[in-house]
């Protein structure tokens, strides 16, 4: 005889932390529709070609790891959860990183023509470097057996290899520059920080019942990868960031957020990198506060269910 199926009941919550994340994430909801991304034109027409190339190309390697994150990374997490709770999360993370992926198809369609566009696809489609690093995390979706080492994949992905392309937006708020653009990479950061605070907490439930032993693996094979992963992030930083000049600043900045996803693990941090040793300018840009536009023409996350607080490095770091 099969087991009857069973409905989702959210008053017998097994795990708080999935309620919990629920809730912050739907409180969070926001579409990109309601920036005004076209009030950034006049900024855009000043920069010039070489700052035009990396602004675009950055949003194209995003929509890349959004789109793997949104297409293989929950559906493979999926197969693995403890509740049906979790599942739900799951569900709601999945369509942010949709949402994510389709909002920078916005940014593209109001700052660049369709060659620039149809260039900047190809480009994200065939750079090696850029390739390297997504084919690594669906690798372990699709075929890693372990559901915990699916977990750091994820986390590593949501939590260190978007940051080099964070970089830029935040570089050009705390510039007072494309304050619209950035306020979406911020509702972005804002998404991310939950993601990979609740996959880590997931992963940490199953790593502390391991043995010692092979908590030891794990954690073997956890420091193995990131090197792996920040080794080819070296090689695809210098091919966005020498044109600028901003390469160093942005590695600093990368290595900064590997530790933090390796805190999301619960692990110990690897690099010397500390919000001190980021430029100053780009955390300022985390922690600048929204924008409020009004409601009834130009909507920024001033419109989300809930207030917008600002952001400061304690919130980053969750």
């Amino acid at each position: 005889m099969t087991e009857n199926y069973s409905a989702i009941n959210w008053n017998a919550i097994d795990d708080q932390i999935d309620k919990a994340t629920w809730e912050k994430l739907t409180e969070q909801f926001w579409l990109d529709t309601r920036i005004p991304l076209s009030n950034d034109l006049s900024d855009w027409r000043t920069f010039d070609e070489d700052h035009q190339w990396v602004v675009g190309h950055v949003f194209g390697g995003l929509t890349l790891l959004d789109t793997l994150q949104s297409q293989e990374g929950m559906a493979s997490l999926r197969k693995d959860v403890q509740t049906q709770h979790e599942t739900a999360v799951l569900n709601n993370i999945q369509f942010m990183e949709s949402v994510h992926a389709k909002s920078y198809s916005s940014i593209f369609s109001t700052l660049n023509t369709p060659e620039q566009i149809d260039e900047i696809f190809d480009w994200s489609d065939s750079e090696e470097f850029l390739q390297n690093k997504a084919l690594k995390i669906r690798d372990i979706y699709e075929n890693e057996p372990d559901p915990l080492k699916k977990k750091v994949a994820s986390v590593f992905l949501e939590t260190f290899l978007f940051y080099s392309g964070f970089y830029t937006p935040l570089w050009y708020l705390g510039h007072n520059k494309i304050p619209n653009v950035a306020e979406i990479i911020k509702l972005i950061l804002r998404d991310e920080s939950v993601h990979g605070t609740y996959i880590g907490y997931k992963f940490q439930i199953g790593f502390n019942q391991l043995s010692k032993a092979k908590q030891e693996d794990m954690k073997n094979w956890i420091y193995d990868f990131l090197y792996k992963l920040y080794g080819n992030e070296e090689k695809y930083t210098h091919i966005l960031y020498d044109q600028t000049g901003w390469t160093e600043d942005v590695l600093t900045f990368i290595r900064y957020n590997a530790n933090k996803a390796l805190m999301n693990l619960g692990q110990d941090p690897l690099f010397p990198d500390t919000a001190e040793d980021v430029n100053p300018v780009v955390m300022n840009g985390i922690s600048t506060s929204t924008a409020n536009h009004d409601f009834f023409s130009q909507v920024g996350n001033g419109y989300l269910l809930g207030n917008v607080e600002s952001m400061n490095d304690s919130d980053y770091d969750i």
